[in-house]
């Protein structure tokens, strides 16, 4: 099936604003390793390679669909950042953001009535039920620590545990 045009080109920004989260992530990597934080630069590493997967995963979704795929100019991220605790409020704003397109992508296949887009975008709506609070958990935790160096370090390194996709 064929989207509309509406639909194509809202699947299309999508897929960019899913290509900016890897590469905002990616600076925020950039930021850690700087900080001497490998396990939050490991963490957000691994975000960069789940939203590559989430841009791929519309990318894929539009060639399925015999849609036409248009790869849109990528923002530059930040790259300046307060400490710890304001990267990761900046990643849930961010993901905030994302949750909000997903949810007006939806709305509008909705009133296409684009039932295999509503289908798809179902699996990207939970996703960011998880993505938000797995992020707010990392910032309830640099609240709980403040100051405590020794504390920042113990959550760095649990971060570095994460395995691929978690």
């Amino acid at each position: 099936m064929a989207r509309t045009e509406r639909m194509e080109a809202a699947i299309n920004d999508q897929m960019a604003k899913e290509f900016y989260a890897a590469y905002l992530y990616l600076a925020m990597a950039a930021y850690f390793e700087a900080a001497s934080l490998p396990g939050f630069a490991h963490w957000m590493r691994a975000q960069h390679a789940e939203e590559q997967v989430h841009a791929l995963k519309l990318f894929q979704y539009l060639l399925d669909s015999g849609a036409k795929v248009e790869l849109k100019e990528i923002p530059q991220p930040p790259a300046v950042f307060k400490g710890p605790l304001d990267v990761m409020r900046q990643s849930l704003e961010h993901e905030q953001k994302v949750t909000a397109a997903i949810h007006k992508l939806y709305e509008l296949a909705a009133e296409e009535k684009d039932y295999p887009a509503q289908l798809a975008l179902e699996w990207f709506i939970t996703e960011q039920i998880e993505e938000e609070r797995t992020v707010t958990d990392i910032i309830n935790r640099l609240k709980h620590a403040g100051d405590d160096g020794a504390a920042l370090l113990m959550i760095d390194h649990e971060l570095a545990a994460r395995g691929p996709g978690a």
